[in-house]
């Protein structure tokens, strides 16, 4: 990992210890072995449980002289002994201050308590009683406090300012607030919160609790890091189970199984880079106006290094594709709804019952005519409305040809045949062009000329015409101007084509049986191609996409997190070699890497004159939507980072 100190990625562990209630000095050595222990680990943040120094649950002895001076002479040793550690450790403890007892956390770092953060919401209903003991905070309260002989620990709402992150602190109960500290600290730019807390457990509370963290950092846009105390606190009235997590936008990324007697700690990278991305965009969040009750300081620091070690982040190669398979069918059939209802709406505003398609046999076309067929059935609109028409060229395969006819023959859809080959011959001979030079202009040449096909049967039957090229292909320009490219309306604008295989996977598993299913599960089968170029002698393919412009896979992956976060082109080729580990290797990565960035940008004038699509993720190229970018950028900048 040496090539990759800056990409942004904060490894961060959250910590349930083994402690003895009231029994501080047990705690300061268990938390002081955890500590080291991460820290061999190059952890850049460790977070412990509320009131981890003294147990949440020694009630009234909180109230005693001993117990509050021992938490404190503690509190300065473990900041003594990390003061050579280039980590961030948070841990609770109460804090006595002007005669009040706040339920706090101590921010440390290199030998310094960099903060104090007192809780805000204290609970009191139910099996709580923390008003009993502790004070909630309030400005009014003061903006430091001194422990021991350490002067002026800044106190309060506290943001803590890293060169390559920002964070804030709340605790417990702050999360079930209705207004959580939480959000206006993120709105002052903790990009990432953490949370120290002794949630008790009750049946379901688990789940509501792990829902609060996920809303939280989503709503919040960024990480959101759960510590909570274990079952060795007392159990005189509850249980508590240690429960951790570790949120980023809304996605889990690590979480314990909870109810374990010995030390729990979960760890995971934190990309903070993705959050900054998703802010930046996020006009909503940008214009919020901060709460003045929780204005916070700010409180700087910084890391010697950020080199990433131990990097155990699982990245999602297909980051289109539903990654968990109970998932997968349920969004299937939300896009297919999606799809659908976005023609239904366009027929209905037309008045139009007449849709025609062109039809290959590969994966694009096919996918365009089933929601074009579920569309019809949500109107009651009979299927031989829909005219397909297949228009073989030199290089149509008989098994695309032969699955085209049986797809549509199947599905009971007004089919026509029309050849290109004369008309492009006429046309080559018209201005003038070489039939056996096999250029671009041969193979824009049948695009156009089966576009020019599909218009006038629209216009001649009253129709309109469905386009059936992608999202990989828009970001690619992988089409024809003013051929594919053009379309009275593209149902699959923002469906990339490893979920254009996924999708029509879906129907032959799902929706179809018999004949129909097997001719569906060929199509996925076939390697894609634009039969442009003339086939071999016994009929095979010689014009594979994937061989010339890349694999797919990977230009999905990077069209998803260059456009939805704007990651840096050194990044994603990082990200890549971890999703892909053991399928590509670097130099491939960077090869295929090149050609997206070079075709992305210079293709951009074809994105510009797309016709209209729906939307059904979070990435569209539509320059009515998603992509406002001139056609006439340069690349320069993005291919001298890859060098």
């Amino acid at each position: 990992m040496e090539r990759y100190k800056n990409m942004d990625y904060i490894k961060i562990s959250s910590v349930s210890p083994k402690i003895r209630v009231a029994d501080v000095e047990y705690n300061r050595l268990e938390i002081l072995k955890l500590i080291r222990e991460l820290a061999e680990e190059q952890v850049k943040v460790a977070v412990f449980p509320e009131l981890s120094l003294t147990g949440y649950t020694a009630a009234d002895i909180f109230f005693s002289e001993d117990l509050l001076h021992q938490t404190e002479l503690s509190l300065l040793d473990i900041t003594e002994e990390t003061k050579d550690l280039d980590m961030v450790v948070i841990v609770g403890f109460p804090l006595q201050h002007r005669g009040r007892l706040y339920n706090s956390a101590a921010v440390l770092f290199n030998g310094k308590i960099l903060g104090i953060v007192p809780k805000q919401n204290l609970p009191s209903y139910n099996e709580f009683y923390e008003s009993r003991w502790f004070t909630a905070y309030n400005a009014a309260h003061g903006r430091f406090v001194d422990i021991g002989d350490v002067k002026d620990i800044p106190f309060g709402n506290l943001v803590f300012s890293g060169e390559k992150y920002t964070f804030g602190v709340e605790i417990c109960e702050d999360l079930f607030a209705a207004i959580s500290p939480s959000s206006s600290l993120s709105l002052q730019g903790a990009e990432i919160i953490f949370n120290l807390s002794a949630s008790n457990e009750l049946v379901g509370k688990n789940d509501y609790r792990r829902d609060l963290v996920r809303i939280a950092s989503a709503k919040n846009i960024g990480a959101y890091v759960y510590s909570s105390a274990g079952p060795n606190e007392s159990s005189t009235d509850v249980v508590f189970s240690g429960h951790l997590i570790v949120c980023e936008y809304g996605n889990i990324l690590e979480e314990n199984e909870r109810f374990s007697m010995e030390s729990d700690i979960i760890t995971a990278f934190v990309d903070v880079s993705r959050i900054r991305g998703e802010r930046m965009r996020n006009t909503t969040f940008r214009n919020e106006v901060v709460n003045e009750a929780y204005r916070a300081d700010k409180v700087s620091f910084r890391h010697q290094s950020y080199e990433i070690a131990g990097f155990n982040r699982t990245i999602n190669p297909h980051p289109f594709v539903p990654g968990n398979p109970l998932e997968r069918n349920k969004r299937a059939r939300e896009i297919l709804k999606i799809q659908s209802f976005g023609l239904v709406k366009r027929l209905t505003h037309l008045n139009m019952k007449k849709t025609v398609i062109g039809i290959s046999g590969g994966l694009d076309s096919t996918l365009a005519l089933l929601v074009i067929v579920k569309a019809y059935k949500i109107l009651g609109i009979p299927l031989d409305q829909i005219v397909t028409v297949t228009m073989p060229g030199f290089g149509t395969t008989d098994r695309t040809y032969q699955n085209a006819m049986a797809l549509c023959r199947e599905l009971g859809t007004d089919l026509r045949e029309i050849s290109i080959v004369d008309a492009t011959l006429l046309h080559f001979k018209d201005i003038g062009h070489d039939a056996d030079v096999h250029d671009a202009t041969y193979e824009n040449a049948q695009a156009r000329e089966r576009t020019q096909i599909l218009m006038d049967i629209a216009n001649k039957e009253g129709g309109i015409v469905i386009g059936t090229g992608d999202l990989s292909e828009l970001a690619l320009g992988w089409c024809t101007y003013n051929g594919d490219q053009m379309s009275m309306y593209g149902v699959n604008a923002s469906i990339p084509k490893t979920l254009v295989r996924y999708l029509v996977r879906y129907f032959y598993e799902e929706e179809f049986t018999g004949r129909l299913s097997e001719v569906l599960k060929d199509v996925v089968e076939t390697p894609v191609s634009p039969e442009l170029l003339p086939k071999g002698i016994d009929d095979e393919l010689l014009q594979m996409t994937e061989d010339i412009v890349g694999p797919y896979e990977l230009h999905d992956f990077f069209l998803y997190h260059y456009v939805k976060y704007g990651a840096s082109f050194n990044k994603i080729l990082f990200m890549t070699e971890i999703a892909f580990k053991g399928r590509y290797d670097t130099e491939t990565i960077k090869k295929w890497l090149k050609v997206f960035v070079r075709r992305f940008f210079t293709q951009q004038f074809k994105r510009s004159a797309m016709p209209d699509g729906p939307k059904v993720g979070s990435i569209s190229l539509s320059p009515r939507g998603d992509l406002r970018m001139p056609s006439d950028a340069s690349f320069r900048t993005f291919m001298d980072t890859l060098e």
